[in-house]
């Protein structure tokens, strides 16, 4: 399997919500469905992932090639928040099938570079409670922050950790 990382622009706005619907079943099971309706809806459709590509997140994609044809397996968003040279790490997802294989940890190294480049001091993000994702954002060198109950709509809450990794 050879991987390469490519930003993505809006052109891959498909594939990237064809990624997020699938890694999200499996990975929200302990949400409902109306809740992972409205958050996909809030998060993925198109005028929302055009705003934000627009407002300066940075969409990477995780490639691989075979023979031929490239499949791609995970994405992840990264932006400065604004503040103190925090940046946050918005999405990181990768495909069931291609879970466990260093997908993620590439993703997460592609979102450190660019924190670096950009001179950020922190990289941010929020994973939920239940999301056994917790364990890989440790094992990347992540500690939690704090917890913290975001109300996103809807009735509808994120019970989530926001962890940081320091860059240096």
């Amino acid at each position: 399997m050879s991987v390469f990382i490519k930003q993505a622009s809006i052109n891959d706005i498909p594939t990237i919500q064809n990624i997020a619907a699938i890694t999200w079943a499996a990975t929200y099971h302990f949400l409902s469905e109306g809740q992972l309706s409205y958050m996909m809806e809030m998060m993925y459709s198109n005028e929302s992932l055009q705003k934000q590509i627009q407002e300066g997140h940075q969409f990477y994609l995780a490639c691989e090639t075979n023979q031929e044809e490239i499949s791609v397996l995970g994405f992840t968003s990264v932006c400065d928040e604004k503040k103190e040279g925090i940046f946050k790490l918005h999405k990181l997802y990768v495909l069931p099938t291609a879970q466990k294989k260093g997908i993620g940890k590439l993703l997460i190294e592609t979102a450190v570079e660019y924190c670096k480049q950009n001179v950020a001091k922190q990289l941010q993000l929020q994973v939920n409670r239940f999301n056994d994702a917790k364990f890989f954002y440790e094992k990347m060198g992540f500690a939690i922050l704090y917890e913290a109950d975001f109300n996103i709509g809807n009735g509808y809450f994120m019970n989530d950790y926001v962890m940081g990794l320091e860059i240096h």
